[in-house]
């Protein structure tokens, strides 16, 4: 692989890969262990849409994580695993022990009836197991679907049954910061509904007391002692789907993403070396959860198929305190540090008490994903963090790209805070205004496309490929369209504005306004919501709820907590409103439709300029609004 080392070698592989694509892809992916080399590197339309990448190729991803690296990397250090509590032992894994764990696992799976093509759910803290549990599936052609440990019972039933799960893996209970989360009960609520899960196997984690359902449940720890560490790896075509993860739309369903083999391994890999600049024995720590897109891309595959060396970290960035991350960074020396703006504001509204102690000397490149970062946090990062010596590389990337598509290349390209800069190789970005035209030049605004497919492009969505084509591919017909509204400044650097759909970005975390809506019309006295999302100082995007209640002398705070408990139970805690605004009505258009623009510009505390209301069915209801706003 070519790796960028100047912005004039840059703009030269940018213009190579877009000129001759094909030749460039298949340049990428010839350091790879294939076990039938392709025979076309690309076939594609953005129509149906269909896109195949090294068509007639085979292979295993695991054997080029981890068997393509024992001959010289057996007793390199893969992982260091840092957990909860600071007091409990760390764990490190070589690549030969990796190997090994994940060639016994793979053999648990097949032991409790997996096979190529079934799909399994994996519902587990970040613990070492799940990159394990992960790899084993992998390894024989079972397609995992990681549900983040912080969904609810509900949320997690929805997304077995949509991919019809064979076998659950999960844990008996799970730490975050203080609190003990009961992981299997949860798995055993939601199975209540799924009668396509035939095995769960339980990892036992916080020793919680916990029901074994006879038939169904196996430990983890006893099946391992059955099996030997001997498992061959599994052919895989590279269009064969390598794995599901589920990510919010603007409808409430949430939507199975589809990645395969081939073009995932090749251009998660390249994005990893080459916007890392990743060398040799560096440590590298991405903090994402392995439940988004971001661990699964830059926690597990990217890395072991650069042979690097990563950290895992259980925890959260402000427990004990919040020092935990630099502490964490000067213990293991990390040299590449990849983290979310939120947790750069919340560090940052803690104060440099908890920086000063630390040395940080051993941090080269810095690195941000999730959301755009804002232009003081970025400066907080890159002066108290960096100390003004790393670049900070602020990825735009989402769950349907598989890997980084705008970022700068960290010491190659001139960062400015706030902006994506450029497209990476093989991305050719276009603006478009709202009937399609492309808008030319730079200085301008649009919404964000794609023209050509890039390997790790989605599929599909599972079990619904009408979905994948209405969601991403008709908006702008020809264009693959990411719901995103993009600035190009005067010197062509890019600029996310943000979700031009009902989508919110809370904490780096993607959440359908319906979504949040429909958990709250569950409750048994609420007849309609409307939910927004607006400015908030540590999460990016805030959530506020206009909520209607059947019962006018309903006590407001005890309403409050109880739609909080019941987005907890569907969703999960992360989607809980920040603010819930309980209302007689909602600014509704004579055909029904609610007006989301005005209830943005109350949220968002702009009560004096809410446009034109004279298309409303009633516009009185406005004037409550702003009167009650939070």
């Amino acid at each position: 692989m070519s790796r960028i080392t100047s912005i004039e070698q840059y703009h030269q592989e940018y213009k190579r890969s877009i000129d001759h694509p094909e030749e460039f892809w298949a340049e990428q992916a010839e350091q790879f262990v294939w076990k039938k080399k392709w025979d076309r590197v690309l076939d594609w339309n953005f129509i149906d849409p269909k896109i195949n990448w090294y068509i007639g190729g085979k292979l295993n991803i695991t054997e080029n994580c981890l068997d393509r690296h024992l001959p010289a990397r057996a007793d390199q250090i893969a992982y260091y695993w840092e957990p909860n509590d600071p007091a409990e032992k760390a764990v490190q894994f070589t690549y030969k022990q990796l190997h090994e764990q994940v060639c016994k696992f793979a053999n648990v799976l097949k032991k409790n009836g997996a096979k190529k093509g079934d799909r399994i759910c994996i519902y587990m803290p970040m613990v070492p197991e799940l990159v394990i549990a992960l790899l084993a599936c992998a390894r024989i052609g079972a397609i995992h679907s990681v549900v983040f440990g912080g969904f609810s019972a509900s949320a997690l039933s929805s997304r077995i049954q949509d991919s019809d799960c064979k076998i659950v893996i999960a844990t008996d209970g799970a730490y975050r910061a203080a609190k003990d989360i009961p992981m299997k009960e949860l798995v055993d609520e939601a199975l209540e509904v799924c009668p396509s899960v035939s095995k769960v196997i339980v990892l036992e984690r916080t020793q919680t007391k916990i029901k074994m359902v006879a038939g169904r449940d196996v430990f983890w720890n006893d099946e391992m002692k059955k099996v030997n560490s001997d498992c061959a790896a599994e052919p895989m075509d590279a269009e064969d789907m390598l794995f599901i993860l589920y990510t919010s739309g603007s409808t409430g369903k949430p939507k199975g993403v589809v990645h395969t083999c081939g073009g995932y391994m090749v251009y998660t890999h390249y994005t990893f070396e080459n916007v890392f600049q990743y060398r040799d024995n560096e440590v590298f720590w991405c903090t994402a959860d392995i439940g988004w897109i971001t661990g699964h891309s830059y926690c597990v595959y990217a890395p072991l198929l650069a042979g690097a060396t990563s950290v895992i970290f259980e925890g959260v960035p402000t427990y004990p305190d919040a020092s935990r991350f630099w502490q964490v960074i000067d213990k293991y020396k990390v040299n590449i540090f990849y983290t979310a703006p939120t947790a750069i504001r919340a560090l940052e509204a803690a104060g440099l008490n908890f920086v000063n102690p630390y040395q940080l000397d051993s941090l080269r490149v810095l690195g941000s994903v999730g959301e755009p970062i804002n232009e003081e946090a970025w400066n907080w990062y890159n002066k108290n963090i960096g100390k003004e010596k790393c670049p900070i590389v602020d990825t735009w990337w989402q769950t349907e790209t598989g890997g980084m598509m705008i970022s700068p290349i960290a010491g190659v390209t001139l960062t400015k805070p706030g902006f994506a800069t450029l497209p990476l190789p093989g991305i050719q970005p276009v603006l478009v205004d709202e009937k399609g035209n492309e808008i030319f030049g730079n200085g301008v605004e649009g919404n964000l496309c794609i023209k050509f497919p890039w390997p790790s492009i989605i599929r599909s969505t599972y079990g619904d490929h009408e979905r994948c084509k209405q969601n991403y591919f008709v908006t702008y017909p020809g264009l693959y369209f990411t719901g995103d509204g993009c600035r190009r400044d005067e010197n062509g650097y890019y600029r996310i504005t943000g979700r031009v759909d009902d989508v919110m970005n809370v904490s780096g975390h993607r959440i359908g306004t319906a979504e949040v809506e429909s958990a709250i019309n569950m409750h048994a006295d609420i007849v309609e919501s409307a939910v927004v999302a607006y400015p908030h100082d540590i999460k990016g995007q805030g959530i506020y709820a206009f909520v209607i209640c059947t019962k006018k002398n309903k006590d407001k705070d005890a309403l409050r907590k109880e739609i909080l408990a019941e987005v907890t139970k569907v969703i999960g805690s992360i989607a809980k409103p920040d603010k819930i605004q309980i209302v007689s009505g909602l600014p509704k258009t004579r055909s029904g439709k609610i007006m989301r623009r005005i209830l943005r510009k109350v949220a968002e505390g702009e009560l004096t300029n809410l446009g034109d209301t004279s298309t409303l069915l009633d516009p009185a209801v406005v004037d409550e609004i702003k009167a009650g706003a939070l």
